[in-house]
């Protein structure tokens, strides 16, 4: 089976490539740390599992990639692996395109396990979520998050709001005019029920979606 691994920080992809070359015929075939390689990378070789970091630093995000590797490459596992809370993203993650989401803080035997049943087709999340989105099911979608309301686009746009991005730096990192932006913040605050960025930032940091 061969793997790409999308991570930013070398040390973890250097831990993933231990971990995973213990399995008998498991090989990380590449391995690129920014979001603009993946794309590249998967044309050059085949693949059967990309595991992917949902917060590649600059670029574009974990999330918007997830789609573009769904478009072109409609047959290829997405396992995210990230640090991120995964009541937070790993629904969203899914909807994009993703096969599984699985945290940075989890097992080797976790992770291992959460490759093999991606790349066997089916779909990985931990029974702690399971049991969640079954709960939220019940419970109904009144009852989400005000972010889990948010378009896939919309969210990112909130995320970098939250982190302190500038209009500009948004619009160019996300290949969208000022205007789109401005428009997209507005949305963000009327729906999240905000009055300005300083509310996003707060309501992130509560909900631990920003480190």
């Amino acid at each position: 089976m061969n793997i790409l691994i999308a991570d930013d920080h070398s040390v973890v992809r250097r831990g993933l490539q231990q971990i995973i070359a213990t399995r008998p015929g498991w090989r990380v075939a590449a391995e690129v740390s920014a979001s603009d390689d993946v794309l590249p990378a998967l044309r050059r070789e085949r693949f059967d599992v990309v595991v992917l970091d949902v917060s590649l630093g600059a670029g574009r995000s974990g999330i918007d990639l997830l789609s573009h590797i769904r478009a072109e490459f409609p047959t290829l596992r997405s396992l995210v692996l990230s640090m991120h809370a995964e009541e937070h993203y790993a629904l969203r993650c899914l909807r994009a395109g993703a096969s599984g989401y699985i945290q940075k803080d989890s097992s080797p035997e976790q992770l291992l396990a959460a490759i093999e049943r991606v790349a066997s087709g089916k779909t990985y999340i931990s029974e702690a979520m399971a049991d969640q989105l079954a709960d939220a099911a019940v419970r109904g979608y009144d009852s989400a998050l005000a972010h889990e309301r948010l378009s896939t686009r919309e969210f990112e746009v909130f995320r970098l709001i939250a982190i302190g991005t500038s209009p500009t730096a948004i619009a160019e990192k996300l290949n969208l005019s000022i205007k789109t932006v401005s428009t997209y913040r507005s949305r963000i605050l009327e729906k999240m029920g905000f009055q300005s960025n300083a509310d996003v930032v707060a309501y992130s940091i509560r909900n631990r979606l920003i480190e």
